[in-house]
C-alpha cells in the first residue's frame, strides 16, 4: 500500500462511523474486489468522506476566459459507486451513490465524489434513527435516491440526484452537479453571470411563468400572493439548475419550496432572451 492510501487509511479509522454503515461499506468494497472493472475512484467510501472543501466557483472573467478554448473530447461518464438497499420493521432505505469518473482534474472529481458520499452517509443515518428499537413497533420511514444523466453535449454534463423521503407524506428534493468537460470545472449558477442582477431578472420570470400556469391550468397553485404564509419571492443565490439540451438554463425548486406538495418538485425553464445581457458569455447558455 503507497503511503497515499497508507494515510487516507489512518484518517478513517480516526472518524467514528455508525457499526450499520461500516458493514455496508465493508460489503461494498468486497463486491467490487470481485469484479473487473477498474474505477478512477479507487478510495474507500469512508475515506472519501473525510473531508469535503468547497467547490470550484467560476468568476465571471475566468468564465469568459475560457468560453475562448475549444473543445477537446474527453471520457467523462457517471457511475453507481454503491448502492445499499435496506428495510427494517417497515423502514426502508434504498440508496444509489452516483460518482464522477474519467476527469483529469482529480481534486474536483473527488470533491463532487466526497460530496455524493456524504449525503448517502446521511442518508443512512437517518434511516437508522427511524429504526423502532422496541420489539413489535414498526418504522414509518422510506428513503429513495438515484441520479440520472439529464444533460450531456461535448460541452456540458448534469447530472440530478433524486432523494424521496415518505413519512405520512412525500418530500421529494433535486441536486444538480452541471461540469464544463473540456475545461473540467464545476458551474455554479452566480458563475454563469456578470453580477448579482440574475436573481431578480430570473425570479421575475419564474413568477411570470407561475402566474400564466395558473391562468392555464386550475388545477396548478404557487405561492406567490400576499395572501400565501410564505409567498415566493426570489431564487437563492446558489439555486438548483441545470442546463438543458438545447442550451437553455432550467431552475429547480424542491417539493413545498413554491407549490402545494401535489405540484412535487417543479422547474422553469428561463427563456435566453431574458437573461443574455447579463451572460458572462455563451458558451453554455445561447
Amino acid at each position: 500500500m503507497d503511503k497515499r492510501l497508507e494515510t487516507l487509511k489512518k484518517e478513517y479509522e480516526d472518524i467514528p462511523i455508525p457499526k450499520e454503515l461500516d458493514e455496508v461499506i465493508s460489503k461494498t468494497l468486497r463486491q467490487k474486489r470481485n469484479k473487473k472493472r477498474i474505477y478512477l475512484w479507487p478510495i474507500s467510501i469512508a475515506a472519501a468522506a473525510i473531508l469535503f472543501t468547497a467547490t470550484v466557483n467560476l468568476s465571471p472573467h475566468a468564465a469568459e476566459a475560457m468560453s475562448k478554448i475549444p473543445v477537446v473530447k474527453k471520457i467523462i461518464e457517471v457511475i453507481t459507486f454503491n448502492r445499499f438497499k435496506e428495510e427494517r420493521n417497515t423502514t426502508s432505505i434504498d440508496v444509489k451513490t452516483p460518482a464522477i469518473s474519467g476527469l483529469k482534474n482529480k481534486r474536483l472529481e473527488k470533491n463532487i465524489n466526497k460530496k455524493y458520499v456524504n449525503e448517502s452517509k446521511k442518508l443512512y443515518e437517518e434511516f437508522t434513527r427511524s429504526v423502532p428499537t422496541k420489539k413489535g413497533e414498526k418504522g414509518h420511514l422510506s428513503i429513495y435516491s438515484d441520479y440520472k444523466v439529464v444533460t450531456e453535449t461535448p460541452i456540458i454534463l448534469s447530472v440530478r440526484r433524486d432523494i424521496e423521503k415518505i413519512q405520512a407524506s412525500g418530500y421529494i428534493q433535486k441536486q444538480f452537479v452541471t461540469i464544463d468537460k473540456p475545461n473540467e470545472v464545476l458551474l455554479t449558477l452566480k458563475g454563469l453571470f456578470k453580477n448579482d442582477q440574475y436573481i431578480k431578472v430570473i425570479s421575475e420570470n419564474i413568477i411570470e411563468q407561475m402566474k400564466q400556469q395558473m391562468e392555464a391550468d386550475s388545477n396548478k397553485i404557487y405561492w406567490i400572493t400576499s395572501e400565501d404564509m410564505e409567498p415566493f419571492k426570489q431564487i437563492k443565490p446558489d439555486q438548483e439548475f441545470y442546463i438543458n439540451n438545447h442550451h437553455q438554463l432550467v431552475i429547480s425548486f424542491d417539493e413545498y419550496d413554491v407549490a402545494p406538495g401535489y405540484m412535487g418538485a417543479v422547474e422553469f425553464t428561463i427563456p435566453t432572451k431574458r437573461i443574455s445581457k447579463i451572460l458572462v458569455g455563451n458558451r453554455y447558455i445561447y
